[in-house]
């Protein structure tokens, strides 16, 4: 792991983003965190975990001020890891490169953890379109969730927050898991926060938008003609199908 233009500043909160060629849509990531960063002038990180990257992605990060991490690791717990191993910020916030937050997405996570509520936890997400196939793609996936929502309790995603604090004393995400590392963790973190007397919450008055770009590789049908896919995910360590569906897509 390399890291190359961190510099020594005091930051409030840390955004991670793993990047694995991402120059169509990490512009828009990163303009969206601007924004949600205007109450906090100077006080933002933004960290890019580079993944193998052989298009622009290094370049536009550079353009932005992010701070640039190197891991090239198949392994989405790695590469997160990677970033939050050297935020400075008190508050840690892991997003997808192909999404984008609302404007006060910063300011509702502040504002959840200085409650002393909410150990941390997930936000609403919005998708960049919508068709019968990706509504019943996407209810094949809570299908197979049910399991753990009986057992655990109903977990959101789509990014990820919580005190550094905290992240670091759960030793951030699993390395054994290549997939479903994001539900791994959270379920880890509502755990932390019960010993803690603290909630896993969700952020309602703000929200992601997450890219369609799975369903426009695989089909709108994917998971529902597949579903395969959806108990690897839930399984975390079959390598081939992680391969096909995360790490050696082209873009």
């Amino acid at each position: 792991m390399t890291i190359q233009g961190a510099t020594e500043k005091k930051v409030k909160l840390s955004v991670v983003i793993p990047a694995y060629n991402e120059e169509k849509y990490i512009t828009k990531c990163l303009d969206s965190i601007l924004k949600a960063s205007v109450p906090y002038k100077d006080r933002v990180e933004i960290i890019v975990v580079l993944n193998r990257c052989t298009d622009r992605t290094e370049e536009i990060a550079l353009l932005y001020g992010c701070v640039i991490v190197r891991e090239d690791a198949k392994n989405l717990s790695k590469i997160r890891n990677a970033g939050a191993k050297i935020a400075k910020g008190e508050i840690l916030v892991t997003i997808d490169a192909d999404s984008w937050m609302s404007d006060t997405m910063l300011t509702e996570i502040e504002k959840h953890l200085m409650s002393g509520e909410y150990i941390g936890g997930g936000v609403m997400m919005k998708p960049e379109r919508m068709s019968l196939g990706i509504m019943a793609s996407t209810l094949a996936l809570l299908l197979t969730a049910i399991p753990t929502f009986i057992k655990h309790g109903f977990i959101s995603l789509g990014l990820l927050w919580c005190f550094k604090k905290d992240f670091d004393a759960i030793q951030g995400f699993d390395e054994n898991r290549i997939m479903a590392e994001d539900a791994d963790f959270a379920l880890r973190l509502k755990e932390h926060g019960k010993a803690l007397g603290k909630t896993y919450g969700t952020i309602t008055k703000a929200h992601i938008t997450t890219s369609s770009r799975k369903f426009d590789m695989f089909g709108d049908w994917v998971f529902v003609i597949k579903p395969q896919i959806l108990f690897a995910y839930h399984n975390g360590r079959n390598r081939k199908c992680s391969d096909e569906f995360y790490y050696d897509i082209k873009r």
